[in-house]
């Protein structure tokens, strides 16, 4: 096995046993509960949070410590303390009491209240003192941050996105929201930089390396695209849309927070 896959699988189970920081909630649609893990800095802070939003089904399952219980594969949720390290506050997203079930968020990842949810937890963390607010989303969580960065403005609005491994074509599928993608929503009404993400192996059909641009062109001028190319090279089957692939950056967590780092503290400020 390769030395980067080796430090990923041994990165991975040591998520759970970390300090994760501190579990907080608020109330979101309809009176629901929304909680969310805000892990602080380990160096001296940017005074930046970033908010992570998770793929999959979305339900990270947060335990009292502020530690996912599920999802602990996600490329974001790897990689969290390696933002934490670099000066970031991060903030681990989970599904509000009434989306976590089997199907978690759903197709609640479309949906203008799940934007005003986000939304309420991005003015939530301005209130607490962060300059500046961003949403990163991959593979199903690229969704949910078009979402709020397509519908909300002022306080509520993220300061920028990055967006990984984003979902832009449709599949067949028993259940009509598995289809869902970015196009989707007003892609048009983003105004704030936005990096689209990928990985140049990512064979998994939802999320197309070649989609990129045609989401980038979609957003217009505030838009930037890279790939990212190594690792362990193509996954078939079902496993290509999973964690442990190209598609979720298996072994190469360095190299995707190295990528949104850059961007982020590329902007001018």
């Amino acid at each position: 096995m390769k030395p980067s896959l080796v430090l990923a699988a041994l990165a991975w189970p040591l998520l759970a046993a970390a300090d994760c920081g501190r579990l907080e909630q608020i109330s979101a649609h309809e009176g629901q509960v929304l909680p969310f893990a805000v892990s602080a800095p380990t160096v001296p802070a940017r005074g930046i949070s970033l908010v992570l939003l998770a793929g999959g089904h979305g339900h990270v399952g947060l335990d009292a410590a502020g530690c996912p219980t599920q999802l602990k594969g996600n490329a974001l949720l790897r990689a969290r303390p390696l933002f934490q390290a670099r000066g970031y506050e991060v903030v681990t997203l989970d599904a509000p009491a009434d989306y976590r079930g089997d199907d978690g968020l759903a197709g609640f990842r479309i949906d203008p209240a799940h934007a005003q949810d986000i939304g309420r937890v991005l003015r939530w963390l301005r209130g607490q003192g962060a300059r500046e607010v961003w949403l990163l989303g991959t593979s199903r969580g690229s969704i949910s941050a078009v979402n709020a960065a397509a519908r909300l403005s002022g306080e509520a609005a993220p300061d920028g996105l990055v967006l990984s491994s984003v979902l832009s074509t449709s599949v067949s599928a028993r259940k009509s929201w598995a289809g869902h993608h970015v196009f989707d929503l007003p892609l048009d009404r983003i105004q704030q930089p936005t990096l689209l993400l990928g990985h140049v192996d990512d064979s998994c059909p939802r999320s197309p390396p070649s989609g990129q641009e045609r989401v980038a062109q979609r957003i217009g001028a505030s838009a930037r695209t890279q790939l990212i190319s190594g690792g362990q090279g193509p996954v078939s089957g079902p496993d290509a849309c999973e964690g442990r692939s190209p598609h979720g950056f298996w072994g190469q967590d360095a190299d995707m927070v190295d990528a949104t780092l850059a961007f982020i503290e590329s902007r001018p400020r």
